[in-house]
């Protein structure tokens, strides 16, 4: 079991050092959902800690900003393959699988800066109030939610070539932000595209955080959904990979 782990922590340590290299990554990955929680919560009025809105707004853009960097390391894969990175990977010992892990711990591990700054920001500047367990709680669960996200990513990285993937996985992030009701509360849309988001990952994502804030452990129902997308993803995650390693 060790010498299946060492392989994939090793990949995803070196992986990781690359991505935060990458200026553009941090300032516009980081930067964009915490600019959009401020203009949302304080455009037009002042938004307090006490106001529902400022809590869900900030559950929400956290989650979009989970939801945004799961899928651009997609992105980055298809940028490798393109450079002929994944014929250097065949010739490693890591198999198919390993490096699939890999890249799924180190697109899940990117997620982590944006949704502690936002929520950082909302604690802040807005003064919203949690429990340190409910924070904890928060951090803990939007992180793990996002991995179908981060395996869609990959998935589209690995299908699709680097220019495609990035029209892809940006149109992706809209509609699923959109739809999901990461943006706006779902109960404001109407009854059909409402009941279109509840089996959505987005939006079953975003319920993971809202429920945790309220002080709800989250439905069975929601955890169950977000498992089917991530079986869904992964399987389309390692299928790409070998697809694309064979022509490589």
């Amino acid at each position: 079991m060790l010498g299946q782990i060492v392989p994939v922590y090793q990949y995803s340590k070196l992986e990781l050092r690359r991505i935060f290299r990458d200026a553009g990554f941090v300032i516009f990955g980081i930067g964009t959902p915490v600019l959009m929680y401020l203009m949302f919560t304080n455009v037009g009025g002042r938004t307090d800690g006490s106001s529902g809105w400022a809590v869900t707004a900030m559950v929400g853009l956290a989650a979009y900003g989970a939801l945004s960097a799961g899928l651009t390391a997609g992105t980055a894969v298809a940028e490798d393959k393109a450079v002929g990175w994944l014929r250097q990977l065949r010739i490693t010992p890591l198999t198919p699988a390993q490096v699939v892990a890999g890249r799924a711990v180190t697109g899940s591990l990117t997620v982590l800066p944006t949704i502690a700054v936002v929520l950082l920001t909302g604690a802040i500047v807005n003064g919203v109030r949690l429990g340190l367990g409910q924070w904890v709680a928060l951090i803990l669960l939007l992180w793990i939610g996002s991995l179908p996200f981060t395996m869609l990513g990959l998935a589209n990285g690995y299908a699709l070539s680097a220019q495609t993937t990035n029209v892809v996985n940006v149109m992706t992030n809209l509609v699923l932000a959109f739809v999901g009701g990461l943006w706006f509360p779902v109960s404001e849309f109407p009854d059909w595209l409402a009941a279109v988001a509840r089996w959505t990952p987005a939006h079953r994502f975003g319920e993971l955080g809202w429920d945790t804030a309220r002080g709800v452990v989250p439905g069975l129902d929601t955890v169950l959904v977000l498992v089917a997308w991530l079986a869904l993803f992964s399987g389309y995650a390692g299928y790409a990979y070998r697809r694309a390693s064979r022509r490589a």
